[in-house]
């Protein structure tokens, strides 16, 4: 089975925002709560490291001569 792509961060935090409205209106079944409560959690994890990826590169933001040069998280 193909895996679905990982969802960018607007993405996969509107998906987040929709699954948390959703389960506060209580309308949802236990089983489906739980089922959109693991999604929930995949998309906050999903979230968490597009934000520390994001962190780390303007990290490596350096100014050197006067110029911003950035490091390649790869190269490392």
């Amino acid at each position: 089975m193909a895996r679905k792509a990982a969802p960018n961060f607007e993405q996969a935090l509107s998906e987040l925002e929709q699954l948390v409205e959703s389960m506060e209106q209580g309308d949802l079944s236990l089983e489906e709560s739980l089922k959109q409560f693991e999604q929930g959690i995949a998309l906050a994890s999903s979230c968490q490291q597009s934000l520390q990826k994001a962190e780390q590169k303007v990290e490596q933001l350096i100014e050197k001569n006067g110029e911003l040069l950035t490091k390649d998280l790869d190269s490392e």
